[in-house]
């Protein structure tokens, strides 16, 4: 059954757990801005609307206030691509942009609220458009990573019953190669300068559509977005995620992360695949009507980062903990940010020596947060607190965060356990509503009155938590989860590959990588294992999503097994990690 958000006042839920930190009369803050507006509901003294929309709600109101001269002139979109061409939208520009984008969707696509979009684009303005349109028309938006494949795009396509996918010229192959086997797929878009066979130009469409159009009314719990997130033991899951928790619960969980103003620029590097991206890219900062920066980068780069960060008045960057160990080996006494304020990391632990690094060359610490696709962000270091380093922060606010034994026991202080957030009597606004037509994990995700997150932790006495590691086998690489049954399924399909098991394996600058013991097939003779290593990197790379690939790969004669026949995983993890 699906599970639903109760509407409570706020009053009820602080009575779990207090917020760690109340922001109250921000120095830069305008009474006037749309956070201020739901003061009240974040005192408890009026209860959570029935109804909400991002796009009416929140960004039509920046709109307005911008029009009427009581916003700081800075847009609310700034867009470059390294190579001269530059977008800037204020928040009367996206609303007009985004409403000819939701004519394309429901009139030319005929697209209705409830239907769902898979939408595979990199760093464009287009993405943007298109969520705020999403938005606008209650159509449910299905985000993909640029580096799926066609068989990965084919699974996410059949399990959504999507009717609509946009995407760019690199990626319409791999679509059409498979579209023929997806029923629900009845329209293609495409981003692109020319056109395409079987597809309809997007850019072409929405230019010249009426800018007419009325949003949508729709409820907190009205689905907004699914995200497909990584297994150990099967396909990915889809993640829903809901007006509530995605648009509403910034609203109402004070100033706590990102802690920014409408006179504010913040960066995210995050793929916009990920749900980081919508949390650090669209939702949160648009709450408190910043400046949303994006930069294209086809590829991560230092020298990129760096003088990026010394042109642009950015106050505040989020990206992986593989972004800064990349800053921190430049020559950072080359480079003088223009505005640099805030850093924050999340998607996996940050090494203590990476931050202490990063303060001694540039004066700044590093934020980490903690959060998953279910969760969003719900733990952080919040501006002002102290840093701890190997600590991810306190619990945020609407959060109950503890440490659970199996029996979802709340264990005391320094104790090992697994990273749990209370779900019950009353759900938290921001965790994910269900795992779509899985209502079996959809109920292995709850122990007693917590939901679980599958990571394990500690807590210390002033409430800080530490990340220990996944409780299954999920990889976490460069702050992309990889999920081994996927990888091991790519092996498999090769011919010389009789068995394989792939864990997680340390690395300097990604932190983990993935690497594969393969237990060749007795049929299969090869002289050349280097040869071969390569040959299978490049099949998984062509089979699945390219980042998954083993960049570490080993041939062994046998692999550990269980009694029943169970690969241990974590025998081979254990190994790696130098834990035996």
């Amino acid at each position: 059954m699906k599970l639903l958000f109760k509407l409570q006042t706020l009053k009820s839920l602080w009575t779990l757990k207090p917020p760690n930190r109340i922001f109250h009369g921000h120095p830069r803050l305008l009474a006037s801005d749309v956070y201020s507006q739901y003061e009240s509901i974040r005192r408890g003294e009026q209860e959570i609307p029935k109804y909400f929309n991002f796009a009416s709600d929140v960004l039509d109101k920046w709109s307005e206030i911008e029009k009427a001269g009581k916003k700081p002139s800075n847009p609310a979109f700034w867009w470059i691509n390294g190579k001269g061409e530059e977008v800037k939208w204020s928040f009367e520009e996206l609303g007009f942009l985004s409403r000819k984008v939701a004519n394309v969707l429901t009139k030319v696509c005929g697209l209705q609220k409830g239907d769902r979009i898979v939408v595979i684009l990199p760093r464009v303005p287009e993405w943007w458009l298109v969520n705020v349109a999403c938005m606008r028309a209650g159509i449910v938006l299905i985000p993909g990573i640029s580096q799926l494949s066609a068989k990965d795009i084919l699974y996410r396509l059949q399990a959504s019953k999507a009717t609509c996918i946009i995407t760019n010229d690199t990626l319409a192959p791999a679509v059409d190669s498979v579209a023929s086997e997806c029923q629900f797929l009845k329209t293609k878009l495409i981003v692109s300068k020319g056109s395409r066979e079987g597809w309809l130009n997007f850019t072409d469409l929405y230019k010249n559509q009426s800018a007419d159009h009325s949003c949508v009314k729709t409820r907190l719990q009205d689905s907004l977005s699914i995200f497909f997130t990584s297994g150990t033991t099967g396909s990915p899951k889809m993640t829903e995620h809901s007006q509530g928790s995605l648009g509403f619960r910034p609203l109402l969980s004070e100033r706590y992360w990102l802690d920014l103003t409408s006179s504010d620029m913040i960066w995210s590097t995050a793929d916009t695949g990920w749900i980081l991206a919508s949390l650090a890219s669209v939702f949160d900062p648009w709450v408190f009507g910043s400046c949303i920066f994006i930069h294209k980068l086809p590829q991560i780069e230092s020298a990129a980062i760096l003088n990026t960060l010394c042109r642009f008045p950015i106050d505040t960057l989020v990206g992986a903990p593989t972004l800064f160990r990349m800053l921190v080996q430049s020559d950072l006494s080359n480079y003088r940010f223009m505005n640099l304020k805030h850093c924050m990391s999340g998607g996996e632990p940050l090494n203590p020596e990476v931050m202490e690094q990063w303060k001694s060359k540039t004066g700044l610490d590093i934020h980490e947060v903690y959060g998953q696709t279910e969760t969003g962000i719900i733990c952080s270091v919040f501006k002002g607190m102290k840093v701890k380093p190997g600590s991810m922060g306190k619990a945020a606010p609407l959060y109950d965060v503890q440490i659970v034994d199996k029996n979802a026991n709340i264990l005391p202080p320094g104790q090992q356990g697994e990273i749990a957030v209370r779900s019950k009597p009353i759900r938290p606004l921001g965790l994910f509503s269900e795992y779509v037509d899985n209502p079996k994990k959809t109920a292995e995700s709850e122990r007693g009155d917590f939901y679980v997150t599958g990571d394990r932790g500690t807590m210390d006495e002033d409430g800080y938590f530490q990340f220990i590691g996944r409780d299954d086998d999920i990889i976490i690489s460069s702050g992309y989860r990889i999920g081994p049954f996927e990888v091991e399924s790519a092996l498999i399909e090769h011919p010389a590959v009789a068995e394989t098991a792939v864990v997680s394996s340390p690395d300097p600058l990604r932190g983990e990588v993935v690497k594969a013991f393969v237990v060749l097939s007795p049929t299969f003779s090869c002289s050349d294992l280097e040869s071969l290593t390569c040959d299978l990197q490049e099949h998984v790379k062509k089979t699945t999503a390219p980042y998954k690939y083993p960049r570490k790969v080993e041939f062994v004669q046998e692999l550990p097994k269980t009694v029943t026949g169970k690969i241990k995983r974590n025998e081979l993890r254990n190994k790696e990690w130098g834990r035996v």
